[in-house]
């Protein structure tokens, strides 16, 4: 009676009802497989047989009707010397090959990498990436095993980690300066993917895409480089100083006063504030001693202007200062 009790299965398909779902087994409890039976693997799906814990046949997507054509590894492990006639036990797994897309990367913390310009610095960076299922074989033996579902978020973390961890190196590899990261993210990105393929490989995956959408400095580490790119933009005082009577033109022509004073003031705006900023940077060097006090005039080489009064040479004809003559 334990025969008849006993349910055959004529029909193995997997109707995927999400996008969470990576691997997935077929129920199999009290059932058997039944001669003839049709599998259908759908497109973006894969199925494994697997007896007695070893590794069968693998299917890729079409329609199957199970014999000993279509089962030659399992049919070995069975040792079916002919075409077997009544129903047989397997598990069967499917996996779903779709592309997982828009999966999230980042560092936690930042990380310290080797710069020529800066010394070692830290950054942050985060991204996206795709991947999906490959080699059926190698993710159930690594990865899946016969748990009876397999989901996305159960490897996320995995993967997620992984990649932070390849990334110092892969940073380095790319010989790139951080101020020039911003402008090159396209090429750590294909860095980056290069390097992660065979990581990916080796747990039955392969790594389709990968996106460096953003990277940056600690927040403190940002603002000393914003404090170095503002002196190394007021480093040349001489352009900062042709700059401002450059901008002083335009508000020259527009004053009431006309061309020259309009330029005089645009000028001399300029001019102050290029001091200014000079005065800022280099500190005042040490007064010069004072001169010393021309030697006053010998005695009675000098007389008085008849008219303003000021001392003038004795010999002096006319005043250096009011003009008029003298006697």
């Amino acid at each position: 009676m334990g025969f008849f009790s006993k349910q055959f299965i004529d029909v193995i398909t997997w109707n995927e009802t999400g996008d969470s779902v990576l691997a997935w087994r077929f129920p199999m409890e009290d059932q058997e497989i039944q001669t003839g039976a049709k599998l259908t693997v759908r497109d973006s799906q894969l199925a494994v047989f697997v007896n007695e814990g070893q590794i069968a046949d693998v299917f890729q997507p079409g329609l199957y009707t199970l014999s000993t054509h279509t089962l030659p590894l399992l049919t070995n492990l069975m040792n079916w010397d002919k075409m077997f006639q009544s129903p047989f036990k397997s598990d069967v797994y499917f996996f779903s090959s779709r592309q997982r897309m828009d999966q999230k990367w980042g560092t936690a913390t930042p990380i310290t990498i080797r710069d020529r310009e800066f010394g070692a610095v830290r950054i942050r960076a985060y991204g996206i990436y795709a991947y999906h299922i490959d080699d059926p074989r190698v993710f159930y033996q690594k990865v899946s095993g016969t748990r009876g579902v397999y989901q996305v978020s159960d490897l996320e973390g995995q993967l997620r980690n992984t990649i932070v961890g390849q990334m110092t190196d892969a940073f380095g590899r790319a010989n790139v300066n951080f101020i020039d990261m911003a402008a090159s993210q396209q090429q750590l990105a294909q860095t980056m993917q290069e390097q992660l393929r065979p990581v990916f490989g080796a747990l039955g995956l392969a790594l389709d895409s990968f996106v460096v959408e953003n990277i940056s400095l600690p927040e403190e580490l940002q603002k000393m480089l914003d404090q170095r790119i503002g002196m190394n933009m007021l480093g040349d005082m001489n352009r900062y100083t042709q700059f401002q009577v450059a901008n002083s033109m335009p508000i020259a022509a527009a004053n009431e006063g006309g061309g020259a004073a309009g330029i005089g003031a645009g000028l001399g705006a300029g001019m102050v504030m290029a001091q200014q900023m000079m005065g800022a940077m280099h500190p005042a060097a040490p007064a010069a001693p004072a001169a010393e006090a021309a030697p006053a005039a010998p005695a009675g080489t000098t007389k008085f202007c008849m008219n303003c009064g000021k001392s003038i040479a004795k010999a002096a004809k006319f005043c250096p200062e009011c003009g008029g003559a003298q006697s």
